[in-house]
């Protein structure tokens, strides 16, 4: 019987490197001057971040001190999908970035559809969020990993789980 081997298509993001990013842009912000006396927060719920100030231009800065934390901590910025800015209580304003966990079905579909175009000896599943390429020979699914990559889907892509059954 000949071998077969896969990997995997996630999109996932450690949760602790948020809550670490968080904790380090409050406390950055705390100590900026130009953030004196400002009701500023950046707060995580379930799968979104929800990020507060007194008017736009805070708002701004301080998501862009978020940003450099995240990527320092090995998050990307492709993981994060910002919403409109809307008014809150108190005459502050808000805006929600939701946090990418999993593939979204049409991207899957988008995927799965290039790798099929692309000639490759290999087969693509859909499963749940995580696309499953399988093949015989390893140098083609490394190819399949390199045309993944080059293609930008607009969303976070990681390889895991590489294996031969």
């Amino acid at each position: 019987m000949a071998q077969q081997n896969s990997f995997d298509i996630v999109s996932q993001v450690d949760r602790a490197e948020i809550v670490n990013a968080i904790n380090q842009t409050m406390k950055e912000v705390h100590q900026r001057f130009d953030f004196k006396g400002s009701h500023a927060d950046v707060a995580l719920e379930e799968k979104e971040l929800v990020l507060s100030a007194e008017d736009e231009t805070k708002l701004r800065n301080m998501n862009d001190i978020l940003q450099q934390k995240l990527v320092r901590r090995g998050v990307p910025l492709k993981a994060l999908s910002y919403g409109a800015v809307e008014p809150a209580a108190g005459g502050t304003v808000r805006q929600r970035a939701q946090i990418q966990q999993g593939i979204p079905q049409e991207k899957a579909k988008d995927i799965v559809k290039l790798i099929k175009d692309s000639k490759a000896k290999v087969q693509a599943s859909i499963q749940g969020d995580t696309v499953r390429v399988s093949g015989k020979d390893r140098d083609t699914l490394q190819q399949v990993i390199a045309t993944l990559k080059a293609k930008d889907f607009g969303i976070n892509m990681q390889f895991t789980k590489y294996r031969t059954n």
